[in-house]
């Protein structure tokens, strides 16, 4: 019986590891990283289909008009998106499919998408989380302090998540999200061809 895919989506706290985990996950090459659409110009070094999917602004309005985006928001001006299409063809594919985004894109795609799994990663504490930003040294006493503002907004919305990781060790925090993508293929939802079967051959023995 063919494995289906899973587009799994991962948030958390800016400072919390998300994209050293996602890296982690993609190196194992068990996966595939959703890919963005955007407005904006490529930047020096990125490729179209590898960074982003780069599309003009009345394409991306019509895919909205259209709903093919599984979440869309606008930021500095620019739009940026969740290309449908890509992301059910990978799984279709029988391809996990990794969306990496903050909890506001994270719901939107679990209203139009439920069978996602949602996964939030955070620092072991409040106070780690802050030390962790401050000793990146890669911003301003200002910037700081609004990432934290955003992840105390960000606390109201964990208990949407289906788990809450804590990113204490990156290795052991990798283990345990590839531990919760096994689990997430046992799920009734991930099962309908089983179930299907099982109503099949009930009805061929008249049970």
């Amino acid at each position: 019986m063919s494995r289906h895919g899973l587009l799994v989506i991962i948030s958390g706290f800016s400072g919390a590891g998300k994209g050293t985990i996602v890296k982690n996950l993609m190196g194992t090459g068990k996966y595939r990283l959703s890919i963005s659409a955007t407005t904006r110009a490529p930047r020096e070094g990125e490729k179209d289909g590898r960074e982003y999917f780069f599309i003009n602004r009345q394409e991306f309005e019509q895919g909205i008009m259209e709903n093919r985006f599984l979440e869309w928001a606008e930021f500095s001006g620019n739009f940026y998106g969740t290309p449908r299409e890509y992301v059910m063809e990978q799984i279709k594919e029988g391809h996990d499919v990794i969306l990496e985004i903050e909890p506001q894109g994270a719901l939107q795609v679990k209203r139009k998408f439920p069978e996602a799994g949602l996964i939030f990663l955070t620092a072991p504490s409040m106070t780690i989380l802050r030390d962790r930003l401050t000793g990146r040294g890669t911003e301003t006493a200002e910037q700081i302090a609004r990432r934290l503002s955003q992840a105390r907004r960000e606390i109201e919305k964990m208990h949407e998540y289906d788990y809450i990781v804590v990113n204490d060790d990156v290795n052991t925090c990798t283990d345990t999200v590839e531990k919760i993508i096994e689990v997430m293929h046992e799920r009734a939802c991930q099962k309908q061809e089983l179930i299907d079967s099982f109503r099949e051959e009930a009805e061929l023995l008249e049970l």
